[in-house]
Parts: structure tokens; sequence; C-alpha cells
């Protein structure tokens, strides 16, 4: 027999919203809308919401947004919309009293195969530590982070240049799918959950701190390119650039590796007058995109119009 699903959406960044947008543009019904409180934002430091909350206005949809997931009016507004299915995408850990509320459970879509990349930034870490493949995965949430019984998932190639942003944008579509036939699973009552494998070989997904974006100059060339291109466009690699004896934050967008043997100092820049070179273990580094403190994100070459290095300028 069909369910009549009564789906809360929680969810805030765009991520999320192109998974929402899949959910109602299928007709299922979508009682309420769980996202972050608005945020000062901008040089105004005016509030704003979140990505979610945006398109849910525009669907007329009912929102919430608590503070404290434990809070009791939250849970009693939760519960006052009678939701029997939660899904949750790219959103916070949900308490005990949230996830066990609607009769069929509480799902999430994570950017990973699981058990592979558990943790908060999975789409970065994949490329950084040069996969070939990833993908999406929708398991029923427990007490853990991320490691209930799986429903469904759906592999993706990495592609030999793929950065964060073309990733993020193909796992979102494939996660707005998978979610979708999950949903359709669980209405027809067919949904056949199963335990994560135990695996000892697994890589996490830590969060990305200022302290694990940094570039490691004594890194193999091919792991900095991957590095950077799996922090691109955000939060982005960086590193300290020495110059003119100043200590400056770069932030480093896009490179491209060169294999060769060198003697050069690892860091050292090397410029002509359109490309930033920089020496690595194992060759050479070209940098294309940067940003410099007060500066814009611009391709090397602009920069370089403008802007010299020092003969003893590095990065670090």
């Amino acid at each position: 027999m069909q369910k009549d699903l009564r789906i809360v959406f929680m969810g805030t960044p765009d991520f999320a919203v192109g998974v929402l947008k899949k959910i109602v543009e299928s007709g299922k019904n979508v009682v309420g809308v769980i996202t972050a409180p608005d945020r000062p934002a901008g040089r105004g430091r005016k509030l704003m919401g979140s990505a979610v909350k945006e398109y849910a206005l525009s669907q007329n949809l009912t929102i919430l947004q608590p503070l404290n997931l434990k809070d009791k009016n939250f849970l009693k507004d939760l519960k006052e919309l009678n939701p029997n299915l939660q899904v949750v995408v790219a959103f916070r850990m949900l308490p005990k009293v949230v996830w066990q509320m609607p009769e069929y459970g509480t799902f999430n879509l994570h950017a990973s195969l699981l058990p592979q990349y558990r943790g908060a930034a999975p789409i970065n870490w994949a490329i950084i530590n040069g996969e070939e493949k990833t993908g999406v995965t929708t398991f029923f949430i427990d007490e853990k982070i991320d490691t209930g019984e799986i429903i469904a998932n759906r592999e993706i190639q990495i592609e030999k240049y793929e950065n964060a942003e073309t990733l993020h944008d193909k796992l979102m579509k494939a996660g707005s799918q998978l979610v979708l036939s999950t949903l359709e699973l669980i209405e027809k009552g067919t949904a056949t959950p199963k335990p994560q494998q135990k695996n000892s070989d697994l890589r996490d997904a830590p969060k990305l701190t200022p302290e694990n974006t940094r570039i490691d100059w004594q890194k193999p060339g091919a792991d900095i390119e991957a590095f950077i291109r799996g922090l691109s466009p955000y939060p982005v690699a960086w590193s300290i650039l020495i110059n003119e004896n100043k200590e400056l934050k770069a932030k480093i967008y896009n490179a491209v590796f060169e294999k060769a043997e060198h003697t050069s100092e690892l860091g050292k820049i090397e410029t002509t007058k359109k490309e930033l070179i920089i020496a690595c273990l194992d060759g050479y580094m070209q940098i294309k995109e940067i940003q410099l403190p007060g500066k814009r994100k611009m391709e090397v070459s602009s920069l370089l119009n403008g802007y010299s290095f020092s003969e003893d300028s590095k990065l670090l």
C-alpha cells in the first residue's frame, strides 16, 4: 500500500536547495522546512536568510529557524506539522528527540559513498585525497555521525581536473535524484536499509579549518595541486607569502603542477611577465589564480601587470 508522506525538510546551504527544489517540483507533500537562523552578512552586517530559506519563501512553505533543536517551543511547532518523514541535507547534527519523531524515520543525504568520508567536508576531501570516484548516499540517521543504515547510493566519477565547485554541482544533481528515488522506495514500502560495512581502511572528512587548509610545500606537487583544487573556490587553500620582508596571506584558487628535477628552495617564487612559478618537492607549481590581501581574486597574468615579486620572495 502506498504511504501518504508528510515531509519535513532540513537544510541550509545551496547544496540543500537543489534537493528541496527537486522534491517540491516532483509534487511531494513538504509540510515544513527547518533551516538555520538568519545571520549577519556583507559590509552592512544585514541579517540574511539561508539559501534554503530563500527558496522555501518563494514556494510559500512553512519555515522554522530554531536556535536550539531541543527547545520546547521548537519541538512543539515541529510536532504540530505532523511529519511522518524527515529529510536532512547539509544540516546540523540532530538530537534523538528530533530524528526519532516521524513514523517513517529521518534520512540524510551525504555527499560520499558511505562509510567512506564521514564528516563535514566529504566533497573537498575526496578531491584532496586524489580519489577517482565518489558519490551520494541516503541513510537513516542514528545516534552517531553518518553511521546509520544505508538506503541507497549512486556513484560519480571525479574528473582529472575537477575542483570542489564542479564536483559539488554534480553531486547536488545526483543527490537530488537519489533523494527522490529514496522517497519513492519509502512511499512504496520497498526500502531495504542495510548496515554500513565495517572497514578498517576508512577515510574521514573533517571540518575545514585555517589549520588544515594551509598548503604544505614539502609535499609532492601532484598532492599540492589536488589540495588546491579540493579547496577551490571555498574555503580556498592558502600560504604565507614572503615578499620584500613582508608577510601576506595568499589564497590560491587554481594551479597546475609540472614534474621536473631542480635544486631550488621549496616555496621559492620565480616569475616571468605572465607566469608565477613555485618550486615544490618534485617539480614546479604554476599558479593560475590568486588573491592577495586587499585585492580581488585574479588571474596571475593580471596580477603581474601591477605587482612585483622580489628576488628572495617565497611561499611558506
